[in-house]
């Protein structure tokens, strides 16, 4: 495994588009697993492919320690509820933003073994799973945030 360098706020990778993965291949694991190790070592709870530089619908969301999803070609199929709550990004270190989001989310995606599943999240995991969806969109939480925080 490998630690990958986190891509910033301005770099214009963060507001492109992802192209789905085709095939689940030895490199896209290896690319999970490397997201994952990326991820854990910024303190994060969640990270996006785009967050590395590579433009694939992908992401990993760990908020609970130990249980890490793996997202590949998320869909939000369902969402309901309203939560408002401070939000920061790997990309944006030491910056935060008050965020609208749902209190319940659910997702479509694949696992590395190209099994199809659902993920259903409430809370900081509805709002990890929207927030990384969000960046295989082009979307940053800072186009919806309401007010801006600076960590001291």
């Amino acid at each position: 495994m490998a630690k990958l360098k986190i891509v910033k706020f301005g770099d214009e990778t963060l507001r492109r588009v992802c192209r789905p993965v085709d095939e689940i291949t030895p490199r896209i694991k290896t690319l999970l697993d490397d997201m994952i190790e990326t991820m854990r070592a910024a303190n994060g709870v969640g990270l996006a492919a785009p967050q590395v530089g590579i433009l694939r619908r992908i992401a990993v969301i760990e908020v609970e320690e130990g249980v890490v999803h793996e997202l590949i070609n998320p869909k939000i199929i369902a969402y309901s509820g309203e939560q408002e709550g401070n939000e920061g990004c790997l990309s944006n270190p030491g910056k935060y933003g008050k965020v609208k989001r749902p209190m319940c989310v659910t997702v479509r995606a694949q696992n590395r073994k190209g099994e199809t599943y659902e993920l259903t999240g409430k809370e900081l995991l509805a709002r990890a799973i929207m927030h990384e969806c969000d960046h295989l969109d082009g979307k940053l939480y800072t186009d919806i945030q309401t007010e801006e925080y600076v960590e001291d």
